[in-house]
């Protein structure tokens, strides 16, 4: 739902509604924001300050703020909060205290470098988990290949097989399929650039392009035969190491589920949690139907948690002006 706030605030208002159906969040355009790091920053300090916003995230790339806010308070109240500080930035904050003027924000207490390594000092606290994971799914690759586990695993999952069990994996396992996820990496570029969100739209190019050609250097790299344990009931091609639907799969639905829990951040567990499922059901359709080795999936996930990783921190970078 898109409100007008031309008669509320004046035609030249600086605040526009973009987005205001959701209670308690609402998001706008502010004009002068794009391009002005600055008052990003001034904006994301003011804003933070206020009792009734929970969170506020500023985009001077797109020039838009999502904010959430207390149920009971109005967008249009929200509204005119932003409009007085954009008029206060505008005037140069004569009228405020010290302690929220600009002034105040270039201070050693709070410099952009400042908030920049706070930025990156929180990143590494959370690559921390990531690294850990990497290491966990490269430890059960090696352990799995060494041991000979592979093949226990798959005759073990052999002994699920159902002819419903069977349609199903086969729905699963089209969701990881070139000819569905490049639609998808369509649908959701397209989508991205209608919403001007085009830093989001870069790199979500970027990994699914760099995903897919890493993944084919890898398979002619380690150019490892697909087990032959039964028949397939599915068509594939290409060599098994590393599967390309577990890593494909991790780095587009992963890189989509990303914008989405930072669009939608009331709904990021449970944007977290369907995404991880998704994947996992892609990786595990690929052992069901017995086209890949558990170590393919398994190395994979890795390579593509790790790829996925690197455009999520450089589109990071990039937004917080450090590259």
């Amino acid at each position: 739902m898109k409100t007008d706030f031309g008669s509320l605030l004046g035609e030249n208002s600086l605040i526009r509604a973009i987005h205001t159906s959701i209670k308690g969040r609402a998001r706008y355009s502010v004009r002068g924001l794009h391009d002005s790091p600055a008052l990003k920053k001034y904006l994301e300090f003011r804003l933070s300050k206020e009792e009734s916003i929970f969170q506020v995230s500023a985009n001077y790339l797109t020039g838009n703020v999502l904010i959430l806010f207390q149920p009971d308070c109005s967008p249009n109240a929200i509204a005119w909060m932003l409009q007085n500080i954009v008029l206060d930035y505008k005037r140069g904050n004569k009228q405020l205290p010290p302690s929220t003027s600009p002034e105040f924000i270039q201070s050693k207490s709070i410099t952009p470098v400042a908030l920049s390594d706070t930025s990156i000092n929180q990143w590494r606290s959370q690559l921390i988990p990531v690294a850990t994971a990497f290491s966990a799914l490269s430890l059960g690759t090696a352990i799995l290949h060494n041991n000979g586990l592979d093949t226990s695993i798959l005759l073990a999952i052999q002994k699920l097989h159902t002819p419903l069990l069977d349609q199903i994996m086969v729905g699963i396992t089209s969701l990881g399929e070139p000819p569905l996820l490049f639609l998808t990496c369509l649908t959701w570029e397209a989508i991205l650039l209608y919403r001007r969100r085009y830093l989001q739209a870069t790199t979500f190019g970027m990994a699914a392009v760099g995903g897919i050609s890493l993944n084919y250097l890898l398979k002619e790299l380690f150019v490892r035969a697909r087990p032959a344990l039964w028949d397939y009931i599915i068509n594939v091609n290409h060599y098994s190491f590393p599967s390309g639907h577990a890593m494909v799969s991790m780095v587009v639905y992963g890189c989509i589920g990303y914008s989405l829990s930072k669009e939608f951040p009331q709904w990021r567990s449970q944007i977290f949690t369907l995404t991880v499922i998704l994947i996992l059901a892609i990786g595990f359709s690929r052992l069901y139907l017995g086209v890949h080795w558990p170590s393919d999936v398994i190395a994979g996930y890795a390579v593509g948690l790790v790829w996925l990783i690197v455009c999520v921190v450089y589109e990071y970078l990039l937004t917080q002006k450090v590259v």
